[in-house]
């Protein structure tokens, strides 16, 4: 879909849902680091209270690519993530609303905190950092098939500290620092088969439910490698 703004047509929003990412890609993947004090990679097969997965998961790494450089053309596909820092585990008890905040919220003044705080507890990660493995993919029906343009503009941000919007591990107040590749080596001590993961996260804005595709999980040597697609088991709650 395209838009026209001042005389000149550009690309718009895609439909991706009916498109699959190739199996290779012509460019090598672009690695950064992302480190950070505190992090939380939720699994969803928790209801009641927040449990992280012990490792970044792929859809968080997506979404963190995504919130440094950010195009309606272009999606993000993992190849592999390295723990460079395992990190540690903190339980912690924190109010959280309990519904989203919208701009009918916002325009009467706020939520009423004490109708909607609840009390969640969180079992999370401290002091980590991972080292992503990504590739760009360019829908289809993009006027500009080459990815270059966008590889250079990626690049150029991570090197800048620069970014489209805050960058996060896993929820959006434990930030994340951002840099180019390092010569760390992963942790090479940590093998172990994971399970289940969560792969991606697909919204749908009609109805506002997300839904889950999931991998087999295995660390290697400090190393997970990322399929090109999950299988889909999980329809689950509205997007909050």
């Amino acid at each position: 879909e395209s838009i026209s703004r001042k005389g000149e047509t550009v690309d718009h929003y895609h439909d991706w849902s009916s498109v699959e990412p190739p199996d290779v890609f012509d460019d090598p993947p672009i690695v950064f680091e992302a480190r950070g004090d505190l992090a939380c990679f939720t699994r969803p097969e928790f209801q009641g209270e927040r449990v992280s997965y012990p490792l970044m998961t792929p859809s968080a790494a997506v979404g963190l690519t995504t919130a440094i450089f950010w195009k309606p053309e272009v999606r993000y596909v993992v190849e592999a993530i390295d723990v460079l820092q395992r990190g540690g585990w903190l339980a912690m008890r924190r109010n959280e609303a309990g519904v989203p905040i919208t701009r009918d919220a916002i325009n009467r003044g706020g939520l009423a905190m004490d109708d909607v705080v609840q009390q969640r507890m969180t079992t999370m990660l401290r002091d980590v950092a991972y080292r992503i493995h990504v590739n760009i993919w360019v829908h289809p029906g993009a006027r500009e098939q080459s990815p270059a343009k966008w590889r250079d503009q990626l690049r150029r941000r991570i090197q800048r500290g620069q970014s489209f919007r805050t960058p996060f591990l896993g929820m959006r107040e434990f930030h994340a620092d951002v840099t180019d590749r390092t010569d760390e080596s992963p942790d090479h001590t940590w093998t172990e088969d994971l399970g289940p993961m969560v792969h991606s996260i697909q919204y749908d804005d009609r109805t506002g439910k997300e839904s889950y595709s999931f991998f087999r999980a295995s660390i290697n040597r400090g190393t997970m490698r990322v399929p090109r697609a999950g299988f889909g088991l999980l329809a689950a709650k509205e997007s909050a």
